[in-house]
């Protein structure tokens, strides 16, 4: 049985106050729900508060960066020794938003994730097709690129620690959603080339998220498809009865 992961990406938001309130009204909703992991990656502002409040708990912590330097002149960045010291669990690599606006390239997605998983981090590395992709009928070539590219390098033991999230990045922060027969067929491709780069013993056991606006609503029909292992919750993770709903439909 592949481990099936819901991870929230609170990308810009929420203070360390609020963090605190969050997590502390969100422990008890989900305590007990262990056919899943539980994980909130949040701000990095926010990663020390988080990990206090959830202490105890079934809810593990993650950012949402990390630099793949070490240390040196990188002004506003933040090594994965830094997130690794004080704590933290998961980090997201590779975010649409990080290659839309930030320059983010399957260069520097790889070099992040071996940074990570150099410092014991587990990794939740993001891929997809943009809407153009989609249309012209080149998603599964697209992800398989991506896959090959942002994994280059990484041993078999490494990928281990590795989780995808594929996020058609039409659907994320849209309203639109990937059918759940679109999410299972792009997540298969993504197996089936983890497959041809690593074997079949692997692809059979890495997690695949599905990224693409997953919410209470659509949570159970696409976690009810063979090839995708959870997700990666944008808008629904700020809300605890909305994250909770996601959480209870991986454990039905």
């Amino acid at each position: 049985m592949r481990k099936i992961v819901i991870a929230g990406n609170w990308k810009m938001n929420m203070t360390p106050a609020q963090t605190k309130k969050f997590i502390t009204e969100l422990a008890p909703m989900v305590a007990g729900l262990d056919k899943c992991d539980i994980v909130l990656c949040v701000p990095f502002v926010d990663i020390a508060t988080a990990i206090e409040a959830a202490a105890g708990t079934n809810i593990k912590i993650g950012a949402e960066n990390v630099h793949f330097a070490e240390s040196g002149a990188y002004t506003g960045e933040i090594s994965a020794a830094m997130l690794s010291e004080i704590g933290t669990e998961y980090v997201i690599v590779g975010h649409s938003e990080r290659r839309q606006y930030f320059g983010e390239t399957d260069t520097t997605v790889n070099l992040r994730t071996k940074a990570a998983l150099a410092a014991g981090l587990k990794v939740i590395l993001c891929l997809g097709e943009v809407k153009e992709e989609r249309l012209a009928g080149i998603t599964d070539e697209v992800v398989a690129m991506q896959t090959k590219l942002d994994l280059a390098g990484i041993s078999v033991e490494e990928l281990k620690n590795v989780i995808i999230a594929y996020e058609p990045v039409w659907a994320i922060g849209t309203g639109l959603t990937a059918t759940p027969e679109q999410a299972d067929e792009t997540c298969g491709v993504i197996r089936k080339t983890i497959a041809s780069l690593y074997g079949d013993e692997a692809a059979e056991a890495i997690t695949i998220q599905y990224g693409g606006s997953m919410n209470d609503q659509n949570a159970a029909e696409l976690l009810s498809k063979v090839n995708v292992d959870g997700g990666l919750i944008g808008g629904a993770s700020l809300k605890t009865d909305k994250f909770t709903a996601i959480v209870k439909a991986a454990n039905a």
